[in-house]
């Protein structure tokens, strides 16, 4: 990737006007870029360059671009217009990141995991459960560009409401980071709660007799919800930091509203926590309910196998071919040996049903 500048002041920054259009097609991975004056979307179609020469003549409102999976090259005009830091570009590009929150000299990067719940016939066949994304979000003091990873972390109907209320978009574009945070852990209070179901269900029939639940579903659905865990927890300490004011970029009054997401968020985490810590013991029960089963199995193969051995001792001792065997010569030797076998074998059989082992 081309070497990006890093921050500078901004009385040395070129002029937006003066800056280079980016190489390829606004279409081929910009979603939307629209100028923001006093909390209401100002008509037309703007590129990046015309938008921030705009914001900044002005010296009032903000520019929100809404990028979808662009890659180094797609990503370098835009970088370059709003001064962004090359590590935090590049972690946008590939993506795959830990929630975060980074302060660069005169904006922030953050980046949040979104997820979806998939929906399925039932959690002991289904394959996945959780299908996750990211969010990535470059916030300065008259601009947010957001970087979309995933087909189902779409910002169209977010934008959409809060330009119905320009009340919130006149506090700048904290305003426009926090409805994003605000969605993604709405979506994940929606995918917990769909997940409880799912939870139901696995232990009624882990605790079902002869349930069709193995330890591979088991542990599918606990990975699954590792995933989650894995989107939830670490987002943590970034929410707490923008609720406490990391930096003047984060308004007092976008603030408290911060604040609130942190709540719902620790409602998630200790719903995740719980579900895990519930998983794992579902799956020591399921664990020890198969032992369970080999043992019965066992003692039922033991069982047979020793009543088949006394016709098998029997007939082979007969079989020896000998001239002086008990009762070769009597008339009734034969059915007298298989009077003694039967008899034996349902001792035997009565034994073990009384023990249970049949």
């Amino acid at each position: 990737m081309p070497a990006i500048p890093s921050l500078g002041g901004r009385k040395n920054r070129p002029p937006a006007r003066t800056l280079p259009p980016i190489p390829v097609p606004l279409s081929a991975y910009v979603v939307d870029c629209a100028v923001y004056i006093d909390g209401k979307r100002l008509p037309g179609r703007w590129s990046h360059t015309d938008a921030v020469a705009e914001v900044r003549e002005r010296d009032e409102g903000f520019v929100w671009i809404g990028l979808h999976e662009p890659d180094a090259e797609q990503i370098q005009g835009v970088a370059e217009t709003f001064g962004l830091h090359e590590l935090a570009v590049e972690d946008a590009v590939h993506a795959h990141q830990r929630p975060k929150l980074d302060r660069y000299e005169d904006n922030l990067f953050v980046v949040l995991k979104t997820v979806r719940y998939v929906e399925h016939e039932s959690p002991t066949t289904a394959n996945e459960i959780v299908e996750t994304g990211e969010i990535m979000a470059f916030l300065g003091k008259d601009y947010i560009v957001t970087v979309r990873h995933g087909k189902h972390s779409g910002l169209h109907e977010l934008r959409e409401r809060l330009e119905l209320a320009p009340e919130r978009l006149s506090a700048g574009p904290a305003a426009v980071l926090h409805g994003i945070a605000d969605l993604i852990v709405d979506s994940y209070l929606a995918v917990s709660e769909a997940f409880e179901t799912d939870i139901d269900l696995i232990e009624k029939a882990v605790f079902a007799p002869r349930s069709p639940i193995s330890a591979e579903q088991m542990y599918l659905v606990k990975r699954e919800i590792l995933e989650l865990r894995r989107a939830v927890m670490p987002l943590a300490n970034p929410l707490r930091r923008l609720a406490e004011g990391c930096s003047p970029l984060i308004p007092d009054e976008v603030r408290s509203y911060f604040r609130d997401v942190d709540d719902h968020l620790t409602t998630v985490s200790e719903r995740v926590s719980a579900f895990d810590e519930l998983l794992t013991t579902l799956l020591d029960a399921t664990l020890a309910k198969i032992t369970l089963q080999q043992n019965s199995d066992m003692r039922k193969i033991t069982s047979w196998a020793a009543i088949i051995a006394v016709p098998t001792m029997v007939v082979g001792v007969y079989g020896m071919n000998f001239d002086y065997m008990p009762e070769l010569k009597w008339k009734f030797g034969y059915p007298l040996v298989m009077i003694v076998i039967f008899v034996a074998c349902l001792m035997l059989y009565r034994i073990f049903r009384k023990n249970r082992w049949l």
